[in-house]
């Protein structure tokens, strides 16, 4: 027997519904882990943590959507075409690298700013995918942050810019704690 069809609005209800927690979790102890790595490690070391760190955040939500109750992978939830959308934009975070990348090949100290502005760029489709401002707050706010902080610390770019990444993730997480679904 088929399931039956719903439409994109009940599929978008549905997919505002969800806490949203397990990501935005993951982004807050990989970048938590890149700013103690930047304060304790040399430049090379610094540079693996935060291309191991941030690599790995779409793993590490997948570990933690176990404990939120969001289950990513779990196949027998119905298929939701927002979920498509939503790994759509963490693919576009990944691709992001292509960009960083090459900046860092001519300075590393660029990681924190490249990778810091570009991949918190997946955060404006999610406010139009939960219908609430929390995800331009994020996208926005953590760009200008990180901005600020590129210029005004150059020396600390590996400790101030992902411990300001880790604030705007408490914050965010606050939010969507608090919001009404």
């Amino acid at each position: 027997m088929n399931p039956p069809i719903r439409t994109l609005e009940e599929q978008k209800n549905e997919f505002k519904s969800r806490k949203l927690l397990a990501t935005p979790l993951a982004g807050l102890l990989a970048w938590l882990i890149v700013g103690l790595g930047g304060i304790f490690l040399s430049p090379t070391g610094k540079v693996w943590v935060l291309f191991i760190a941030t690599g790995s955040i779409v793993y590490l939500g997948m570990f933690i959507s176990k404990f939120t109750g969001e289950n990513f992978l779990d196949k027998d939830k119905p298929k939701n075409t927002f979920d498509k959308l939503f790994f759509s934009t963490v693919g576009q975070a990944v691709l992001v690298y292509a960009i960083a990348i090459p900046f860092f090949l001519y300075d590393y100290t660029s990681l924190p700013l490249t990778v810091g502005i570009l991949t918190g760029l997946m955060w404006l489709p999610v406010s139009w995918l939960i219908d609430h401002w929390v995800g331009i707050f994020h996208a926005v706010g953590r760009t200008a942050l990180v901005l600020t902080l590129w210029y005004i610390v150059p020396q600390h770019r590996f400790v101030a810019i992902p411990f300001a990444i880790v604030g705007i993730y408490i914050v965010t997480i606050a939010i969507l704690m608090n919001r009404k679904i």
